[in-house]
């Protein structure tokens, strides 16, 4: 197993520069360096989960913290009447880190379905 940190954790680490938007015991939140709506966000655990698609049970309390912690970012940006939360699962699905995060995405229409 690679023992290379991801960027996410690099970041974490103040390895790499970021503007955190909040930060707590579990996660952190910084803005997307390729934003696709006026707000992208990317709520972050400090934990290495790779994907989805490879949690767990031991893994619930900080999945859940990552979606409640969205929608207190969300209340405190006045977002809280319309963004949409998104989680890629592999590179087909869009995932560029394999590290678990969530997008927080408001500021413009959301179309449904997603692309």
């Amino acid at each position: 197993m690679s023992t290379a940190k991801t960027l996410f954790q690099k970041i974490a680490d103040r390895e790499i520069p970021a503007e955190f938007i909040h930060e707590d015991d579990l996660c952190f939140a910084i803005r997307d360096i390729n934003p696709q709506a006026p707000t992208h966000l990317l709520v972050i655990p400090k934990r290495l989960i790779p994907r989805v698609a490879e949690s767990s049970s031991d893994d619930v309390d900080v999945l859940g913290h990552l979606v409640v912690t969205s929608g207190k970012i969300a209340r405190d940006l006045g977002l809280a009447n319309g963004f949409r939360l998104v989680i890629n699962n592999g590179k087909q699905a869009g995932e560029t880190v394999p590290h678990l995060h969530v997008h927080l995405l408001a500021g413009r229409p959301m179309d449904w379905p997603p692309g």
